[in-house]
């Protein structure tokens, strides 16, 4: 009677236990990423062009902020996509067709230094065009800006032919930034 009795709570105990529920589960997801190469410029206003007097050269300044991330590098550009006037004999300043031959429209270039990699502003004076882009910044490979972006610039300097017509002239230069 003694076994029976030590048994019987046994077999209640195991019994109890084999309808006994999980108070807890668990499951996994693999979360995939891919990191790939991107670009932004932001382009502020560029003030007028002034002159440092009679026939002084008018310049400006055309600031920007980048931002990139390159697998193998990248660049911004700019083309002056409005011309000041048509020019010509006679004619407002243009940079397709000055009135005198020589007269140029021409820009250095600055970029802060990125987080990693590099940022290289052109090294000379460039001459602006209407019918292509020209190099402001050359970006390496595995470059990174800050998250706030970098700075750069664009000093503008136009000659001041004193055979311009006078008058308000105004052109538009369009920046492009391109990352791989």
């Amino acid at each position: 009677m003694k076994k029976i009795l030590l048994v019987a709570p046994i077999l209640l105990l195991a019994a109890s236990m084999s309808f006994a529920q999980a108070t807890s589960n668990t499951g996994t997801s693999t979360l995939s990423l891919t990191v790939g190469a991107e670009a932004a410029i932001v382009v502020s206003t560029t003030p007028s062009f002034t002159s440092s007097g009679i026939f002084g050269n008018y310049v400006s300044t055309t600031p920007f902020t980048y931002y990139v991330r390159t697998i193998s590098g990248g660049s911004v550009t700019v083309e002056i996509t409005s011309d000041f006037s048509t020019g010509g004999s006679g004619g407002g300043p243009s940079v397709a067709a000055p009135p005198t031959s020589g007269d140029t429209l021409t820009y250095a270039c600055t970029a802060a230094a990125p987080v990693t990699g590099s940022a290289t502003a052109c090294s000379s004076a460039q001459t602006a065009s209407t019918g292509s882009a020209t190099n402001v910044v050359t970006f390496g490979a595995t470059t990174q800006s800050a998250k706030a972006g970098n700075s750069g610039s664009t000093a503008w300097t136009l000659t001041n032919d004193p055979s311009y017509k006078a008058g308000s002239y105004s052109a538009v230069a369009t920046y492009t930034i391109s990352v791989s």
